[in-house]
């Protein structure tokens, strides 16, 4: 656990995609000090009910800010689109009144309203985030007149975890989750789970090369910049040692192979329990 005072970003996912969104963020803002913490004991979120999402993510919320962050992502768009809004609204204000939890499903929205030439927007995600509207309700939110087509892909989570991605295998299954998309006529394709951003290279050689692709490992470092630019209450609490801790509900040799393929250097994790 975290003993120092000095405070963290911390990042939350429920399994390994959203090391490649830390990947991201380290790149970009090098200095910080962050946390991140997978729940790879209970993953994947994306076929488990509403209420389960929420108590998993007030129990990440929980030992996050016990350990020093000030700030915390949801890397992932199952409790971005399924917890966070109760979390914002109920959870944060009566017990961290003073914290701030973001998500990344918003900047993956703004991104493909800027991208999209057609007006059709393509998502790929969970069960949980498809059947959720998330997607929907917010890229309308924007642009009213926007058809959102969406596709969950319940393989990928598991397929990523697993360390499968450049199998045949995959490549079929990739086929088959784009290609009603594809007969849509999408020109902007989001990809509404942090671990499909792992999937990215081999998505790209499925699709047209007019398709663009919105991945939120590239768009959430900068749109964290500049949240920070804009709240310099929050930046100047933040430590800037260039520390970054790793924590797992499940720690095992997988975690620390296929983390540290993700996050591009060695890293060193913790087991910690939720329960």
């Amino acid at each position: 656990m975290t003993k120092s005072k000095q405070k963290f970003i911390g990042v939350f996912d429920s399994g390994f995609g959203g090391i490649n969104i830390l990947r991201g963020i380290v790149k970009e803002l090098p200095a910080y000090n962050y946390l991140y913490l997978g729940d790879t004991a209970r993953t994947p979120y994306g076929t488990r009910s509403k209420e389960v999402v929420y108590e998993f993510t007030k129990q990440a919320v929980d030992f996050m800010f016990a350990n020093n962050c000030e700030l915390i992502i949801f890397a992932c768009n199952t409790a971005s689109s399924d917890a966070l809004r109760k979390i914002h609204q109920e959870y944060l204000p009566k017990h961290y009144p003073n914290k701030k939890v973001l998500g990344v499903l918003i900047p993956a929205a703004e991104e493909a309203i800027t991208k999209t030439r057609n007006k059709k927007i393509g998502v790929i995600a969970t069960e949980g985030t498809v059947q959720s509207g998330a997607f929907v309700r917010e890229l309308t939110k924007i642009e009213p007149k926007i058809k959102v087509f969406q596709n969950s892909c319940p393989l990928l989570v598991p397929i990523v975890e697993a360390g499968e991605q450049n199998s045949k295998a995959t490549k079929i299954i990739l086929e088959n989750y784009l290609k009603p998309l594809k007969n849509k006529g999408v020109d902007t394709l989001i990809l509404g789970c942090t671990h499909y951003g792992i999937l990215e290279n081999q998505i790209r050689k499925l699709i047209a090369s007019n398709i663009a692709i919105i991945s939120e490992a590239k768009i959430v470092p900068k749109k964290l910049k500049d949240y920070l630019k804009r709240h310099s209450e929050i930046e100047r609490k933040l430590g800037k040692n260039g520390i970054v801790h790793f924590y797992s509900t499940d720690l095992t040799n997988k975690f620390i192979s296929l983390g540290s393929k993700f996050f591009g250097r060695e890293i060193k994790a913790q087991k910690i329990s939720l329960d």
